[in-house]
């Protein structure tokens, strides 16, 4: 088990870590946060390890539902405090070539964050689905696994969203479509 015998935990980390920073980059523009948020969905993954069920889906789905859960969590921290306090605690400083990484990584994935604007409109549930399906490539199982939510509601959803974007140009280019 991952929470408890650190070989184990290190291979999760190794194998995981790049998607988790992909998916925190395409939502997120800032390198240090980033950085921040990839440190605290690890975290949050020794502590909560214990409720990984396989037969729900992948351990990528269930990782992109600890990550949404860890960025809601850093939202609603960031609504409470002002802007400036939030730029000044907790942040660890990035070597030059980390945020020289860090940028290309957001530079990468401008064009899911210009996605993510064209969903701002759609109800929460929608938009969950569509994100996960549609820019961090899940299957309609593993979202509905990481959303915590059924198969059939998560088609659904996904149907719902697809239509209301439809005229949207990034529909048109392929990445919501």
């Amino acid at each position: 088990m991952i929470a408890t015998d650190p070989e184990a935990f290190e291979a999760f980390y190794r194998r995981h870590v790049e998607a988790i920073t992909r998916f925190l980059a395409r939502r997120v523009d800032d390198p240090h946060t980033v950085a921040d948020l990839v440190a605290e969905v690890f975290v949050a993954v020794l502590d909560s390890a214990h409720t990984y069920r396989p037969g729900l889906g992948s351990e990528i789905a269930w990782l992109y539902g600890v990550a949404r859960n860890t960025l809601s969590a850093e939202r609603r921290r960031a609504v409470k405090e002002s802007r400036l306090a939030v730029r000044l605690q907790g942040r660890r400083l990035l070597e030059p070539d980390d945020v020289a990484r860090m940028e290309e990584r957001i530079d990468a994935e401008s064009t899911a964050r210009r996605a993510f604007t064209a969903m701002a409109g759609l109800p929460e549930g929608e938009r969950a689905v569509l994100e996960l399906v549609a820019i961090d490539q899940l299957t309609v199982t593993e979202a509905a696994a990481a959303l915590g939510i059924r198969q059939v509601t998560a088609r659904v959803r996904l149907h719902r969203a697809r239509a209301a974007l439809k005229d949207v140009p990034l529909v048109m280019e392929g990445t919501i479509g």
